[in-house]
């Protein structure tokens, strides 16, 4: 674990990519190493990339990281793919479309499968996030999964987040509701050579006139061209000029606080369901709570509670 965690902040790829497969596959050290590791992290500028599946989400973070490569800057990417129903694991790999990074030392690639996750995201993100922030890396870059309207998670991730839209995408104004709008600090309308790009961009800024005083102000709006490398200096720029903008107005620590709650009630979460399941249910009453509320003899809500108190009483006998 120690030869791990210096190669990590070190910046050496296979100890990155090792610390990164504990987390996935060995729950019971990955504790551990993200302990270690805590003290190095909260230096890096995240920024997540969310749209539907064929939005050129991919494309578009390739031109990214390019871009701060030229500025020498050491780029992260989390690229979230779905699961494969049979190994568990990323079965589109971006990796594969950003191959020409391969040879660059100051960009780590890692594809993570979500693994039954809603949201876009894989639970394990978080973690990796600290991993890549702690190995040095300036920018880290998520890319969600791509699966439709429902992927928010990636506000409680990120710094910035990147709404990426086409043109094309049959009812517009459907395809970029339902959440996916509040959430945008940009949005990239990619694919800008197609017909209907200033149909999107106009829908836009006619949407964000409707919305209430609870959005202070309209996300700026790139129309960009990924596969050409057409309107990626304006999105980075843009990018940065948002990211200034926060940390000057104290917007970014309150953001950054926000996230470390949200990350310690997860985590809380998690370890008391895990405890539950583990030490109050393992003498076979789980199954006996299963029956009693099928056959309606008890309510799910009275066997929680009788559950919780099981737990309590446990906890109070340790202590």
């Amino acid at each position: 674990m120690k030869s791990i965690v210096e190669g990590m902040i070190a910046g050496d790829e296979r100890s990155i990519a090792r610390a990164i497969t504990i987390i996935e596959e060995e729950p019971e050290i990955a504790a551990h190493l993200l302990k270690d590791i805590f003290p190095y992290t909260g230096r890096a500028f995240i920024i997540g990339i969310t749209g539907a599946p064929g939005v050129g989400k991919s494309t578009l973070v390739d031109k990214i990281a390019e871009r701060y490569r030229r500025e020498g800057k050491k780029i992260g990417i989390i690229a979230v793919d779905p699961s494969s129903a049979f190994s568990g694991g990323a079965i589109l790999g971006d990796r594969v479309r950003m191959q020409r990074h391969n040879l660059d030392s100051g960009v780590f690639i890692r594809s993570m499968a979500t693994r039954g996750q809603m949201g876009g995201l894989s639970r394990f993100t978080g973690d990796a996030i600290d991993i890549l922030d702690a190995a040095g890396k300036d920018v880290i870059i998520i890319e969600t999964v791509g699966v439709g309207q429902d992927e928010i998670d990636i506000v409680s991730h990120s710094d910035s987040v990147v709404v990426v839209l086409i043109p094309g995408m049959g009812d517009d104004i459907q395809a970029i509701k339902a959440g996916i709008l509040e959430i945008a600090d940009i949005f990239a309308v990619n694919k800008a050579d197609q017909p209907g790009a200033d149909r999107v961009v106009s829908e836009l800024e006619y949407l964000f006139t409707m919305l209430t005083e609870s959005v202070l102000e309209m996300p700026e709006i790139i129309k960009t061209e990924a596969l050409y490398d057409s309107g990626i200096d304006l999105l980075v720029e843009a990018i940065e000029k948002r990211h200034q903008k926060v940390i000057e107005s104290g917007l970014l620590n309150e953001k950054r606080m926000e996230r470390c709650e949200n990350r310690l009630v997860s985590i809380l979460r998690e370890r008391l369901l895990n405890e539950a399941m583990e030490n109050v249910l393992k003498d076979g009453r789980y199954h006996e709570y299963v029956n009693a509320i099928f056959v309606r003899r008890i309510d799910p809500y009275s066997a929680v509670e009788e559950i919780m108190k099981g737990f309590g009483r446990r906890e109070q006998k340790n202590a």
